[in-house]
């Protein structure tokens, strides 16, 4: 009877044991990896993403000839309002057989000397000389121009000089375009570096504040161009900058109307009526130009020519690349890491940048718990989590196995993805298993 009371007693005292070490597995499970099963996310395979949905190959792209930054400059230059002629007309602007005054040019400056007094050009295009009527200029070159006035002063039935009279015109100054220049890439440039070490953790620090740099430009005639403007305020935008250069017209300003046109297609079209929340975006290009730096190979420019020539109050401004970052989580550890510009970044070299590997992904107190080294099946699904327009975001399902034997799988990572790496069902299944045959299976074995 002894016999048999010690034995209910030992079998109990077993089934008390078993039961504590289940529960601390399924503690330990919980606390780590056991996330798939209990909370599940609505993803998509990577092969089902619409291709509007992916990151565009940088890779490929090459720097654009900065010769289409620059306007081709004519054979003989063409007057128009604001240019300042130098003009001595013998015995009217000027003395008789007196020297006609010389003017320096300023020192930035490439005109020749200029002779005559300083007649401008006005706003309807013509010159303003004594004795005669207003002579139209516009369009015209300075031989042209000279010849006109020659004509008013010789010509007629009553010509006010005679044949022999001294008239010379040149090029006093050209004609200028007051140019606005804002650069956030120059802003943090000369501290160094936009991020630290890439080896290191969630280090991307000395972020841009978004302070600008701005510059007023006076351009010469033939040369308000983009390559001008950039040349004058620190050179072609570098790897802090965005690939791109965007040009406000100065002229074409409507922006009440187009907030009222933008204000209205909102109204009247919900977020709801576009697949995947996709609004598109009332198009822009009245008042903004954007000129690509870096192109495919063998891919024509689609700005036309006109477009980089600059005007009076236009706005050059070039961006600031701040947000170029992704994110991860999970059992990869919180974490902020950058994306290069001039070459892609797939979601395996995203994982492999953002740890010591996958194999010790959450070691180091940064996943808690248990560390991988201890399970036999490690993690294999990666959840990206890509924000789409309409404030929704598309989860990404990826099998990192797959990523390995299919690089088609390797999509790329965009500006503000957030990267998940947790086990699939199965894997937690099998670690599931093997957690409780090494507590208590084992521990069986030798009683």
């Amino acid at each position: 009877m002894v016999t048999q009371t010690r034995t209910t007693s030992s079998h109990y005292r077993e089934q008390i044991s078993t039961i504590a070490v289940m529960a601390a597995v399924l503690m330990s499970l919980s606390l780590t990896g056991c996330t798939a099963l209990f909370s599940p996310i609505d993803t998509i395979p990577a092969n089902r993403v619409p291709a509007q949905f992916l990151a565009e190959p940088q890779a490929d792209k090459i720097p654009i000839d900065v010769a289409r930054l620059r306007q081709s400059k004519p054979e003989f230059y063409t007057l128009d309002a604001d240019d300042i002629l130098g003009i001595f007309v013998e015995g009217v602007l000027g003395d008789f057989e007196g020297a006609p005054p010389v003017q320096l040019p300023a020192p930035d400056s490439d005109l020749p000397p200029a002779i005559g007094y300083p007649v401008p050009v006005r706003e309807d295009g013509t010159l303003s000389l004594p004795l005669v009527k207003p002579i139209p200029v516009r369009g015209l070159t300075i031989q042209q121009a000279e010849a006109l006035i020659q004509r008013a002063y010789r010509g007629g039935p009553e010509p006010i000089l005679r044949d022999d009279s001294r008239i010379i015109v040149t090029l006093m100054r050209e004609r200028t375009y007051r140019v606005f220049v804002v650069r956030q890439d120059n802003s943090f440039s000369q501290r160094g570096s936009q991020f630290l070490g890439q080896g290191q953790r969630g280090q991307v620090t000395d972020r841009s504040d978004q302070s600008s740099r701005g510059f007023v430009l006076q351009l010469p005639a033939y040369k308000n161009d983009v390559l001008n403007a950039l040349s004058q305020t620190g050179g072609l935008p570098g790897v802090n900058a965005k690939a791109e250069i965007r040009i406000l017209r100065g002229d074409r300003l409507a922006t009440a109307r187009r907030d009222q046109q933008m204000e209205e297609f909102y109204r009247t079209n919900l977020p709801s009526d576009f697949p995947y929340g996709m609004v598109p975006k009332m198009a822009d290009e009245v008042n903004s130009i954007k000129i690509p730096l870096r192109l495919k190979p063998g891919q024509i420019p689609r700005f036309l020519p006109e477009d980089i020539i600059l005007r009076d109050g236009d706005i050059v401004y070039v961006d600031t690349r701040e947000t170029d970052v992704y994110y991860t989580g999970g059992l990869l550890g919180g974490g902020e890491f950058p994306i290069p510009r001039d070459y892609d970044l797939d979601v395996l070299a995203a994982v492999s940048l953002a740890g010591t590997g996958i194999a010790t992904a959450t070691t180091g107190g940064r996943g808690g718990g248990l560390s991988l080294a201890s399970q036999n099946v490690p993690p294999t699904e990666l959840i990206v989590l890509r924000k789409i327009p309409g404030d929704r975001q598309l989860a990404i399902r990826i099998n990192l196995n797959d990523t390995i034997n299919d690089p088609r799988q390797r999509i790329l990572v965009k500006a503000g993805d957030t990267l998940l790496l947790r086990y699939n069902p199965q894997e937690e299944v099998i670690n599931f298993a093997s957690s409780v045959f090494y507590t208590y299976g084992i521990r069986q074995l030798f009683n």
